[in-house]
């Protein structure tokens, strides 16, 4: 998958747990997983806004699209 979710990274650097993070938006545990580990098939924008708000970060800090290499 070209997008690669970081945000096990910016739960690191913001010392929060996953389980915080839900808490504080408003989303099942389970459901903060599946995006952490890239399984989301899709993110709603209200979501990616409340994460980056509990964060304080940017999309861009959370998503990253990788080209994929075609060689």
């Amino acid at each position: 998958m070209p997008i690669t979710i970081r945000l096990d990274r910016m739960l690191l650097e913001r010392k929060m747990t996953l389980t915080e993070l839900a808490d504080r938006v408003g989303i099942t545990v389970a459901n903060l997983s599946i995006l952490k580990t890239g399984k989301a098939k899709a993110v709603r924008l209200a979501t990616l806004e409340a994460i980056c708000h509990e964060l304080e970060c940017q999309p861009g800090d959370i998503l990253e699209f990788v080209a994929p290499n075609n060689d």
